[in-house]
């Protein structure tokens, strides 16, 4: 009955919404889990705001398929040799959603109020000094052309001006903002214009038909971004059911973030077609190296040799994923051969450590939560097979906020974890590596290792760079501060009448190059 119910509600929502009017009239329609927080670009934002407003802006660079940045409204990007000074010139022929041409005074404009701390841009920080890099100066010497000065180099600039919680760094006309310099809503250079918002119900895009959209195939957030669709839909339908339901009546047209579970029941329909892409997210388990007991790290290796990692990567993920045992992941250019190099299992050579180590049989506790499936599952098939090698592991089931609470604190002696998508490898170590003594939620406390990543961000050298990721795969495979397991997937589910959608490592939706035929 509860199903029934669920289904019903789902449909008498979609069609208040217009979901019965003809497909051709109402574009593409795509689910949301719950509304965004505005229109501002890295502002006032969460992943499903990133999700609809990276459709309508755009900024200088932007991430490629394999999270190298490329340009996007920059032509070229000049790096000088010292590496503080940034020269981009500008494309050809670029308008704003309101008809005006794109000029350097524009970027100068948007980056100097992303720099106001009263805007209140998610990463102010990344560029004042307290984080990747500090911008002292913006010159416009022509109007294709932008300069920005830094005080010292650093290799993450193009990365954190590219990321999607910054809002990709968008360019905006001034417009967007009222002559109070609140925001009003985005007037950008992106494939779709805003439309209608109803708050709770559904945001509307608009086709821009005289976006100026780059010549070379899509490619992550660049390439050529080209609206197929006169109008994009998200719907806002927060049961993960009533979502389902909606896309198996045709009252959607695209259903993203679709749960392991439901595959064998979709693949089975006709109607539907699913897409599943590799994300550059990771999945794990956190070891506290300073417990008295994990503190050896003999027996910190003596459990990561009684895992079978392929088989329970391919159980926990249904078969979407693959065993990477690497904290970079496999879609990135950083990702070489050397991070293919993981841990076989071996439960001789574990029992064997767990005997050096004077390992008696205590019981070492593992986190995990409920809400994340994948999570749970991993820790009770690592349990499961550390049991064969003699360790014993009891399961702490928390509920995801207060496992969160024990990661920030460290309180922990093992953990089933998860981390969202870094697209620079310096910050792919960085997430889980840093002094304990002031960062208790770092995993990989080690000064040769934090010497080198600090190294990595600011060399801009990729060979150096590449040879920096590779010793420290080496040597955290040999300290053991974690275990990875597989970066996940993103299944997106969608009616057979749609083509073009195609999802990527960074796991946000791509709605320019779909159509509805």
């Amino acid at each position: 009955m509860r199903a029934g119910r669920i289904i019903c509600i789902a449909l008498v929502a979609a069609a208040a919404l217009g979901a019965a009017a003809p497909a051709e009239a109402q574009g593409l329609r795509v689910r949301l889990n719950a509304d965004i927080r505005s229109t501002d670009p890295g502002v006032n934002r969460d992943a499903n705001t990133d999700a609809v407003v990276l459709h309508m802006v755009e900024g200088l660079v932007a991430f490629r398929e394999d999270a190298s940045v490329g340009p996007l409204l920059a032509e070229s990007m000049v790096v000088s040799e010292d590496g503080r000074t940034y020269t981009f010139r500008l494309r050809e022929n670029v308008r704003f959603h309101n008809g005006a041409p794109l000029t350097s005074e524009d970027v100068a404009w948007t980056w100097r109020r992303y720099m106001t701390p009263e805007t209140r841009w998610r990463c102010l920080t990344e560029f004042d000094g307290r984080g990747a890099a500090k911008l002292i100066g913006i010159e416009t010497p022509d109007a294709r052309t932008v300069v920005f000065r830094f005080e010292s180099p650093s290799a993450l600039i193009p990365a954190t001006m590219a990321r999607p919680d910054c809002g990709g760094s968008a360019i905006l006309h001034r417009d967007s903002v009222g002559p109070d310099g609140a925001w009003l809503a985005p007037i950008g250079t992106g494939p779709f214009r805003m439309g209608e918002w109803r708050r709770g119900q559904s945001i509307e895009l608009i086709r821009f038909d005289s976006s100026a959209a780059r010549s070379e195939p899509r490619d992550g957030f660049t390439g050529g971004k080209r609206a197929e669709v006169e109008r994009v839909r998200f719907l806002v339908i927060p049961d993960q059911a009533a979502g389902k339901a909606a896309l198996l009546s045709g009252a959607i047209d695209v259903l993203t973030d679709i749960a392991s579970s439901d595959l064998a029941e979709l693949k089975a329909r006709p109607e539907i077609r699913l897409d599943v892409a590799a994300t550059m997210g990771l999945n794990t388990l956190l070891i506290q190296t300073k417990d008295p007991l994990l503190a050896d790290v003999r027996i910190r290796r003596a459990l990561a040799l009684a895992l079978d990692l392929p088989a329970l990567v391919q159980a926990v993920s249904e078969g979407t994923a693959r065993y990477n045992a690497s904290a970079i992941p496999v879609s990135s250019a950083f990702h070489t051969a050397p991070h293919a190099q993981g841990y076989t299992r071996d439960l001789a050579a574990a029992r064997r450590l767990l005997a050096e180590a004077g390992y008696r049989g205590q019981t070492i506790r593992m986190l995990a939560n409920r809400r994340y499936a994948s999570m749970f599952d991993a820790a009770v098939l690592a349990q499961a097979m550390a049991q064969e090698a003699g360790l014993r592991i009891e399961l702490e089931v928390l509920d995801w906020a207060t496992q969160l609470d024990r990661y920030t604190r460290g309180d922990y002696q093992l953990m089933s974890f998860s981390y969202s998508a870094r697209l620079d490898p310096s910050l792919s170590y960085e997430m889980f590596s840093g002094p304990k003594a002031t960062q208790p939620r770092k995993v990989w406390d080690n000064a040769e290792a934090l010497a080198l990543l600090r190294e990595s961000m600011v060399t801009t050298d990729t060979a150096r760079r590449r040879a920096i990721f590779e010793a420290l795969h080496r040597k955290m495979l040999d300290e053991v501060p974690l275990i990875n397991l597989y970066n996940g997937a993103e299944i997106a589910a969608m009616r057979a009448n749609v083509s073009g959608y195609q999802g990527w490592p960074a796991g946000h939706p791509r709605l320019w190059g779909v159509r509805v035929d």
